[in-house]
C-alpha cells in the first residue's frame, strides 16, 4: 500500500500538481497515460491526453487505455471532492461501463462530473450518516467538440 498524500490545509485547496506527482507513484500505470493541464473547475474534473501514449495497432485510441483512463478520471473526482472535504478515505469503482461512439484519432480531453443532480449532496448525506456512501459520475472523451466516449461509474467511498 503507497503512503497516503497528506491533505490540503483547510481552505487552501488542492495542488494538482503535487496530487498528479503522487498518483504517478502511487499507481505506475498513470504515468503511461499522457495526463496533462489537470484542471478542477465548479463540480467537473478535466484533463488532456496525447494520443501517442494511448495508440492501438489501428492508429486510434486504444480502448483498454481509454477504458482505465475514464475509470481513472472518476476515481480521482471522488477522491479529490473527498479531500477537498477533509476526508481522508479509500475511493473503489464499484461499477463501470463505457460506450465507445468514434474512433479517438488525435490527442483528446477528458472531462467527469455526477450523473445526478443532488449526486453531491446524497454523497455527503451518506458520509455523516454511515460514513461511506456512493456517487455515480459520467466521464467523457472528446476529440475536439466530438464525443469520442461516454463512460459511467458507481464509485463507492469505504469507511
Amino acid at each position: 500500500m503507497h503512503p497516503r498524500l497528506p491533505l490540503p490545509e483547510a481552505g487552501g485547496g488542492e495542488d494538482l500538481d503535487a496530487f498528479f506527482a503522487w498518483l504517478h507513484e502511487a499507481i505506475p500505470q498513470v504515468a503511461h497515460y499522457g495526463i496533462q493541464q489537470p484542471a478542477w473547475k465548479d463540480s467537473t474534473l478535466s484533463w488532456r491526453v496525447a494520443l501517442a501514449d494511448n495508440l492501438n495497432d489501428k492508429g486510434t485510441g486504444f480502448g483498454g487505455a481509454l477504458a482505465g483512463e475514464t475509470t481513472l478520471l472518476g476515481w480521482c473526482w471522488t477522491t479529490l471532492w473527498l479531500r477537498a472535504q477533509g476526508r481522508a478515505q479509500d475511493v473503489v469503482i464499484a461499477e463501470g461501463q463505457q460506450r465507445f461512439l468514434v474512433p479517438v484519432t488525435a490527442d483528446y480531453h477528458m472531462q467527469c462530473f455526477p450523473l445526478e443532480a443532488d449526486g453531491i449532496a446524497r454523497l455527503d448525506t451518506a458520509l455523516t450518516e454511515k460514513g461511506r456512501g456512493r456517487i455515480k459520475l459520467v466521464q467523457r472523451v472528446y476529440c475536439g467538440d466530438t464525443l469520442c466516449i461516454e463512460a459511467q461509474g458507481s464509485y463507492a467511498v469505504l469507511k
